[in-house]
């Protein structure tokens, strides 16, 4: 006999006529068939005592059911020996109780059954597919899900980036806290140190002048005792001499006694005193600690702002026909030949205008521009929606928030405008938006000095705002964005 038709006649005799499968807890009848022992109960239920044999149709008493174990074991044996001598084609598994290609698969129970399970009773009332057709719907379903497990992933790792920035953000103002604190402590430092040195030898001089001036009037007493002394002295010893003697110039001697010495008044230091008195008001020490306060307030909000510097170039879409930008569109600068460019809503038909690319709509931002040695120029924010055809006019209520230079003025232009005091004239401002908070300040960089602040309630877009001044031959220099430089 073949192998291959003794390993099938083999597998016959193991299977159970009522599964088509292997036995499973095997039993006996009394004529001498075997069955699975939850095969058999299902065939009998549970009414009759005596019932039939599934094969032969014997009568077969439930009661005389006996174990085969032995018949259990052949199986299990058996099924280890076909799984080892049998080597599986590359790429296919066997059914481990048939032996037989996993050609099928079991959508009820979602498992690869070969063509003997399909007959079985275990699976004849379900739905099987080829197990290539499965994979595949199956392969598109888990597609499907990685799919939208990797836009999970990259929508995670988006949030991941978006925190990491956030916390560099946060840390950085941490860092720049950390250096006011340092500098603050320091310039105190100083300034205490430096009152200390000035005030200090302020009072060794005064010390030494009062030195000077009880020395002095101590050497002059001295002298003056001296000759007092020497006068007493003197006067005593005229009058032991006899009276012939004593009588001897007497006139003199009495005149000389009268005399004695101008007496001194009381030490008094009147000019040392007031000098003294007035000290308090010369130290001066709560003045300069409020103007070092003061400029460190805006040295402090100076740094704060420049901690939030953004990237602002010009768009060429606004500028005026006049205005040239620069290829990094990084300067704009005023002439007097009109370019042919399209007039697009967006443009500036007037004056010489442009905004900048970038539009807000929330956060704080920051950016610089060079002015030089320019006699007229405006910056500031506008709203996106201004009208941009004939000439702008530059207040809150029209959607300006802006700062300028004109006839020799510096003014914020409310309405009515405010002038703007300097200590120094600028030739770099910084404009700082803070559009949650509703404010739009302006710095001088010369001086890190804080000139203005709008205050006001924005909503939609807002936009970097420049007008480069009046061309009339002389205010010719441009406007330049300018770096912020990082933080020292």
């Amino acid at each position: 006999m073949a192998a291959g038709d003794l390993a099938g006649s083999i597998q016959e005799e193991l299977t159970c006529s009522v599964c088509l499968d292997y036995f499973m807890d095997p039993v006996t009848l009394d004529c001498g068939h075997n069955f699975c022992r939850a095969c058999i109960d299902q065939c009998w239920g549970e009414s009759e005592p005596n019932c039939c044999c599934p094969q032969c149709r014997e009568t077969a008493p439930r009661r005389n059911l006996r174990p085969n174990r032995q018949l259990g074991n052949v199986v299990q044996l058996v099924k280890g020996l076909r799984l080892q001598a049998e080597k599986e084609p590359e790429g296919q598994r066997m059914c481990e109780r048939h032996q037989e290609p996993l050609k099928l698969f079991c959508e009820e129970d979602e498992a690869p059954i070969c063509v003997i399970c399909r007959e079985s009773r275990a699976h004849r009332n379900h739905t099987a597919v080829p197990i290539e057709e499965a994979a595949q719907d199956y392969k598109e379903q888990i597609q499907s899900h990685v799919e939208r497990l990797r836009q999970q992933r990259e929508e995670l790792q988006g949030l991941k980036r978006a925190w990491e920035q956030e916390t560099r953000k946060l840390l950085r103002q941490t860092d720049l806290e950390r250096q006011l604190v340092v500098s603050e402590c320091n310039g105190l430092r100083q300034l205490l140190d430096e009152r200390e040195r000035v005030l200090l030898a302020r009072l060794g001089e005064l010390d030494a002048e009062i030195v000077r001036r009880r020395e002095e009037n101590a050497t002059c007493l001295h002298d003056e005792t001296a000759r007092l002394s020497a006068l007493i002295t003197e006067l005593e010893g005229k009058c032991q001499q006899p009276a012939p003697e004593l009588l001897q110039d007497v006139r003199s001697t009495v005149s000389r006694a009268k005399e004695g010495t101008p007496l001194h008044p009381a030490p008094k230091f009147p000019e040392l005193e007031k000098t003294i008195w007035d000290f308090p008001g010369e130290n001066k020490l709560e003045e300069a600690l409020t103007g070092f306060l003061k400029g460190l307030a805006e040295e402090k909000e100076f740094r704060r702002a420049r901690g939030h510097a953004v990237d602002v170039t010009f768009d060429p879409d606004t500028a005026n026909a006049y205005l040239v930008l620069s290829e990094d569109r990084k300067c704009a600068r005023d002439t007097d030949t009109q370019q042919d460019l399209p007039d697009n809503p967006e443009r500036y038909d007037t004056d010489a205008e442009v905004l900048g690319s970038e539009g807000f709509t929330g956060g704080r931002h920051y950016w610089e521009v060079e002015v030089g040695d320019k006699s007229a120029w405006a910056l500031g924010v506008c709203r996106e929606s201004v009208d941009r055809k004939g000439g702008a006019i530059l207040a809150p209520k029209e959607g300006y928030w802006t700062l300028w230079l004109q006839d020799g003025k510096y003014e914020a232009l409310t309405s009515p405008s405010t002038p703007v005091p300097l200590r120094v004239q600028p030739t770099r401002m910084g404009v700082f938006l803070d559009y949650d908070s509703g404010k739009v300040s302006f710095y001088n960089v010369t001086d890190r000095s804080h000139l203005f602040t709008f205050t006001d309630t924005f909503s939609g877009i807002l936009r970097p705002y420049f007008y480069t001044g009046v061309f009339d031959g002389t205010n010719t220099a441009p406007l330049i964005l300018c770096p912020v430089p990082a933080q020292p």
